[in-house]
């Protein structure tokens, strides 16, 4: 089933998540879910407080960014990522323009670090300690972000934050029609 995502200015897009368990209700169906509203909204990852759930579980698929992308050998990867635990960032930021599909319409630069090493579950609840770098990196920054209460917004610097108020308003106002369901702060 397609979800509806949630709009910037919900509140629970700001909330630090908290962990699941194994007999989290309907887990399987929640992922499948997710999935398929990500690919509705032709997204490369969404984490559960974008569906409305302040839970530590996001989802990533880079497979679709990376197979025409003849500037990197660089292979994807579709994964789930539930309780996930940044270990560390390393290396030397790098700039990308990235995108939200809370927060549509609005693409800036974003300096991460390019490696990373982090700890979650997968869907088959097995731990495991991963590292990864480059593009899948940074999607997985991006969700990882949502979990702790985190918007790619937060990272800009106060004058462009500043120029993007306005648009910002819009989104959180239902003043924007992407082309996949949203549903938007009450004010």
């Amino acid at each position: 089933m397609i979800l509806p995502i949630v709009a910037f200015g919900d509140n629970v897009l700001k909330k630090h998540c908290t962990e699941i368990n194994k007999e989290y209700p309907n887990l399987d169906k929640l992922i499948d879910n997710m999935f398929a509203t990500m690919d509705n909204a032709n997204g490369v990852g969404l984490a559960a407080p974008q569906i409305g759930l302040p839970i530590r579980l996001f989802i990533i698929d880079s497979t679709i960014m990376l197979e025409d992308n003849d500037e990197t050998d660089e292979v994807g990867l579709e994964e789930v990522f539930i309780n996930a635990k940044m270990i560390e960032e390393t290396g030397e930021e790098w700039a990308f323009e990235e995108g939200c599909l809370s927060i549509p319409e609005i693409r800036e630069n974003v300096f991460r670090k390019p490696n990373i090493k982090i700890e979650y579950y997968d869907a088959d609840w097995n731990f495991k300690t991963m590292e990864f770098s480059g593009l899948t990196a940074r999607v997985i920054q991006h969700e990882y972000d949502h979990i702790e209460g985190i918007l790619f917004t937060d990272h800009l610097k106060p004058l462009k934050k500043q120029l993007l108020r306005k648009r910002l308003s819009r989104i959180s106002e239902g003043k924007v029609h992407p082309d996949y369901r949203m549903r938007f702060p009450k004010h």
